[in-house]
């Protein structure tokens, strides 16, 4: 029986997910694109429940239109829209907050304090941003 590989990527404006077969030939693929949010000058965010849904939306069709039994799928590689973040409700499962996408400028002058302390090399090391 074949086995095969699906990607899921997460992007900045949208999902996609692609799987590819065990000679990396891609088997089928599905994008879906989703909102982004400007609720001042310099801030983005995105809706955490339309971006799972999309990403749901995508592996589902993806799947459905390759004929591939779920059970072949071997592994999955998951790719993320850089430091974007999200923080989860434990108890309910939903998101507490839109999400605040990397672009955000929202805490720049944070960030220039922390330079101009001389942190940038620390925070760095720490969180590889």
């Amino acid at each position: 029986m074949s086995t095969y590989l699906l990607s899921l990527d997460e992007g900045t404006t949208s999902c996609r997910a692609i799987l590819f077969a065990e000679d990396s030939r891609i088997v089928s693929s599905t994008q879906q694109s989703f909102r982004q949010f400007y609720p001042q000058p310099g801030w983005v965010e995105h809706d955490p429940e339309e971006i799972l849904k999309a990403q749901i939306a995508v592996v589902q069709d993806t799947i459905a239109k390759s004929t591939v039994d779920p059970a072949q799928i071997a592994g999955i590689g998951i790719t993320n829209q850089r430091e974007t973040l999200v923080v989860w409700d434990k108890a309910s499962g939903r998101p507490v907050h839109p999400a605040i996408v990397w672009q955000c400028r929202r805490t720049a002058s944070l960030c220039n304090r922390l330079k101009e302390a001389g942190l940038e090399a620390e925070i760095r090391a720490r969180t590889g941003l």
